[in-house]
């Protein structure tokens, strides 16, 4: 009888775990990308997927929707059922634009934070014919021709326009700010002499850089790159103290269960500490961070004062 009973019981485990199984290999999750395609966050959401679907057993979709300065697709995940299934890649500007804007949602209690994925400083190029060869000579340039010189970027209300201020306010120079709905776009009006400079993403400047059809100015981290030792940093040049970096990372809407949101997590560390996917994004200039749970809701909220005081100074009042 008890022979009986226990073979039942491991039948039903085993079911059990079939089931389960079964349930997560046939798994849709939408990572939802607020930037077009092209651009780091969207290169990092389908690195990660690959990963992850080849793995782990289960489908991440990415899905695209920019606009509105990413409040498009930040409002669109607040709305979804909290269930684990929808994740939204989001950075800088998932803070930035509740100081800049009335919206649907609060980024501080609208969401569970999964992890910071990565880290990533931004590069200043102009187009490879241009007549400025250093960052100095774009500074004078500026200030000889006040409003005449303009830097495009992914924005409004994103990291880039963020550090766009700081150096108005540090250089004192008068550039003219040009947002694009992404980086992409944003380089591509670059190579069309329609801006005067691009403060864009080394992922989204580096196959132009390498191709000779872009030049580097000045790097916007604390450190020089990795990827060009050579560049110096806007600290280096003047203006110390100066530090900009993107962070990418995955929010959830709230009350999505622990287990669920544990379990994107190990999903997404687990596949940047495989060498080829984190060797492929650091040859992008993304540079994994994997700060999860409580570490990744300090960074935000440490974030979210920081950029309020900066909007503050530059004189940025919300609609």
């Amino acid at each position: 009888m008890r022979s009986f009973r226990g073979a039942l019981m491991v039948a039903g485990m085993a079911l059990a775990l079939s089931s389960a199984a079964a349930a997560q290999s046939g798994r849709t999750i939408r990572v939802i990308v607020p930037y077009p395609p092209g651009g780091s966050a969207d290169v990092l959401a389908r690195v990660l997927a690959q990963e992850i679907n080849a793995t782990d057993g289960v489908n991440l979709v990415i899905e695209n929707r920019p606009g509105a300065g990413t409040v498009t697709a930040t409002d669109f995940v607040s709305r979804q059922p909290a269930d684990g299934n929808t994740v939204l890649i989001m950075s800088n500007s998932f803070v930035i634009n509740s100081h800049m804007r009335k919206l649907n949602y609060d980024p501080l209690t609208s969401f569970a934070p999964v992890c910071n994925l990565v880290t990533s400083p931004n590069l200043i190029v102009v187009n490879a014919n241009s007549p400025y060869k250093t960052f100095a000579d774009f500074l004078a340039a500026a200030k000889a021709k006040p409003g005449e010189l303009t830097i495009s970027s992914v924005g409004p209300a994103t990291t880039q326009h963020i550090g766009f201020l700081q150096l108005k306010l540090a250089s004192q120079a008068n550039i003219t700010f040009v947002p694009f709905p992404g980086g992409a776009p944003a380089v591509n009006a670059l190579l069309g002499d329609h801006v005067t400079a691009v403060y864009g993403n080394y992922s989204e400047v580096a196959e132009q850089l390498k191709a000779g059809k872009l030049r580097a100015l000045a790097a916007t981290g604390a450190k020089r790159m990795q990827m060009l030792p050579d560049l110096p940093t806007i600290a280096e040049l003047g203006f110390p103290g100066y530090d900009v970096e993107v962070w990418l990372g995955t929010v959830v809407p709230t009350g999505t269960p622990q287990a669920a949101i544990d379990q994107l997590a190990k999903w997404f560390t687990d596949a940047m500490k495989v060498p080829a996917v984190r060797d492929k994004l650091v040859t992008l200039g993304l540079y994994p961070a994997g700060q999860c749970g409580a570490d990744f809701t300090r960074l935000i909220r440490a974030r979210d004062a920081e950029y309020a005081k900066i909007m503050s100074a530059a004189g940025i009042k919300g609609e």
